[in-house]
C-alpha cells in the first residue's frame, strides 16, 4: 500500500485553515460527514513534527535532542518553546510551576532584605531560577 499523502492543513487557494468534513473507514469503506475540529498535532509542520519525535524518543531530555539533531542547546530549546507555542501551550516556567518559582523568588528577596545575601547574590541566584 502506498504511503498516504498529510493532511493538508491550509488551503493551496487562499492559505486559510482547512476543515475537515469527511472521515471514511478504510476497512468498510463508510463514510461520515460532518464538520470535525482539527487535532492540535495535525497543525505541526513537518519540521516541528520531526523535532517532536525526536524530543519523545529521547524522553524529554534535551541533550539527547542536541545530540540526534546536531544543534546546540539554545537550538533545542528555542525549537521546544516555538512547538510549544504552535500547539497553544505555555513553558511551565512562565506558569510559575504552582508558585515554586514564586516561593524561590520571595524567599532570595527576603534573605536580601535581612542581609544574609548580597545585591550580587540575590542577582545570580533569580537568575539561576530560569
Amino acid at each position: 500500500m502506498k504511503k498516504p499523502y498529510a493532511q493538508p492543513t491550509r488551503c493551496p487557494i487562499c492559505s486559510s485553515k482547512l476543515a475537515v468534513t469527511q472521515v471514511a473507514c478504510e476497512a468498510c469503506g463508510v463514510t461520515i460527514q460532518g464538520h470535525f475540529a482539527p487535532n492540535r498535532f495535525s497543525q505541526l509542520d513537518e519540521e516541528q513534527l520531526q523535532f517532536l519525535e525526536v524530543f519523545l524518543r529521547n524522553r524529554g531530555m534535551l541533550a539527547g535532542v542536541e545530540r540526534e539533531l546536531g544543534i546546540s542547546y539554545p537550538t533545542a530549546r528555542n525549537k521546544l518553546d516555538a512547538l510549544l507555542l504552535a500547539l497553544g501551550l505555555t513553558p511551565a516556567t512562565t506558569q510559575d510551576l504552582n508558585g515554586h518559582f514564586a516561593e524561590q523568588r520571595r524567599q532570595i528577596l527576603d534573605m536580601l532584605e535581612q542581609g544574609a545575601i548580597t545585591a550580587e547574590e540575590a542577582a545570580r541566584k533569580l537568575r539561576t531560577l530560569r
